[in-house]
């Protein structure tokens, strides 16, 4: 059996490499259209950009291993057609067959419009190893950025900033930062974090255009302002990729749509990480998260070769920031009031809580907070709030 592996992100990585594991001897082919090898993500927008990590760290396994695994790798090529009836893709102007194809395709940055200066040179987005080594020259002590989007890559990019000694301003145009993924007390600790490292911060904010002649030199606001600019970064999000997928007429519903075991629409196609989205509590669910893509192609390489296992998922993410690490465990969606933990030292952590069952947790440089937490909503046990609210409770016995 030809597996074929279309993306070749952290999804189709581990999907291949799962593969292997399980014992498919059949053929492998991956195709990306980076020129790069599978490469991790996170770093890109923290120590990548921050000057701390060298590009062959980023990649997620050795140079040996893909050939050492007879994993055909097809880089730098996007694919322009799947035929689902052929059971064929065209890549590069090659046919190439398969007998079950995964799509991990990942996602793509929002972009702003052109109208309003969203081409200009010197207006970036985070999302891929060129786009960090392009904007990576712009990281001049002294010099001006507008971070339009205060979300995690927007405030991971404007902490690099700041600690590079940039002069950094971060455009909301919420009423807070992080107001779409997290609660009121999480934001008001990453604002207050950034404001005392220099970083402006500004809230329900609109911008009406970018300016420039040739390159961006500032950014206007709706209330008229105008704030120099030597480059922008923009980090209002991501969308599936899945212009492929709706191509070939796949089913679509907030990504490509699969079933509990991962198959889409059409027969022995299957759909894995950003770019899908899979049943979840009577509802779908699309994760953008490291833990999501590996776990959920793990689980689709075990169902191609048979097994009929239903994904679970068990969501977790993380964000560094200055000299915080931020832990995520749970979803928070339909919470109605938050227990704050206070922590050794400067550690914290705000759990939140819809009526007496625990949904989720962030945790500030607080990992014993994190861990028990994330086992706890794991293992459906929602704590009494005011056993978390004290400092006294011993976490690890509210798991018994």
């Amino acid at each position: 059996m030809h597996v074929v592996i279309v993306g070749a992100g952290q999804a189709g990585a581990a999907l291949a490499a799962k593969l292997r594991t399980l014992g498919h001897g059949g053929p492998i082919t991956m195709i990306g259209e980076e020129p790069h090898p599978p490469y991790q993500r996170p770093p890109l927008s923290k120590a990548y950009l921050l000057g701390e990590m060298e590009a062959e760290r980023l990649w997620l396994r050795g140079p040996d291993f893909w050939a050492e695994h007879n994993i055909t790798l097809m880089l730098g090529q996007p694919v322009t057609a799947l035929d689902t009836h052929a059971k064929t893709l065209t890549v590069g102007g090659q046919v190439v067959g398969y007998d079950a194809l995964a799509m991990t395709t990942g996602s793509n940055p929002r972009r702003l419009p052109a109208a309003i200066g969203g081409d200009l040179p010197g207006v970036y987005t985070v999302r891929t190893l060129a786009d960090v080594d392009q904007m990576r020259a712009e990281f001049t002590p002294g010099r001006r950025v507008v971070i339009v989007g205060g979300g995690y890559i927007g405030l991971e990019a404007a902490a690099v900033a700041a600690k590079l000694g940039l002069d950094v301003t971060v455009l909301e145009m919420a009423p807070r930062i992080l107001q779409r993924v997290a609660s009121a007390e999480t934001s008001a600790y990453f604002r207050e974090l950034h404001s005392s490292h220099g970083v402006r911060i500004m809230e329900a904010t609109g911008l009406d255009r970018l300016l420039g002649e040739g390159r961006v030199t500032a950014a206007r606001l709706t209330d008229g302002r105008e704030l120099p600019a030597d480059f922008v970064i923009v980090g209002v999000g991501i969308t599936p990729a899945t212009a492929l997928a709706e191509g070939a007429g796949l089913t679509l519903d907030n990504g490509i749509a699969t079933d509990a075991l991962g198959r889409t629409s059409a027969a022995d196609v299957w759909a894995a990480g950003d770019c899908a989205s899979f049943p979840w509590k009577g509802g779908r669910l699309r994760l953008e998260s490291v833990g999501n893509a590996i776990d959920q192609a793990e689980v689709v390489a075990e169902n191609i070769l048979g097994a009929g296992q239903e994904y679970a998922a068990a969501p977790w993410f993380w964000s560094d920031q200055f000299d915080c690490k931020l832990q995520i465990a749970g979803l928070n969606a339909g919470y109605d009031h938050i227990v704050t933990r206070k922590g050794d030292g400067a550690a914290v952590s705000f759990w939140y809580y819809k009526g007496d069952a625990l949904l989720a947790l962030d945790a500030m440089n607080d990992p014993r907070a994190y861990m028990v937490g994330k086992r706890l909503i794991e293992m459906g046990k929602s704590p009494d709030p005011a056993a978390i609210a004290d400092p006294q409770t011993n976490l690890k016995a509210l798991l018994k």
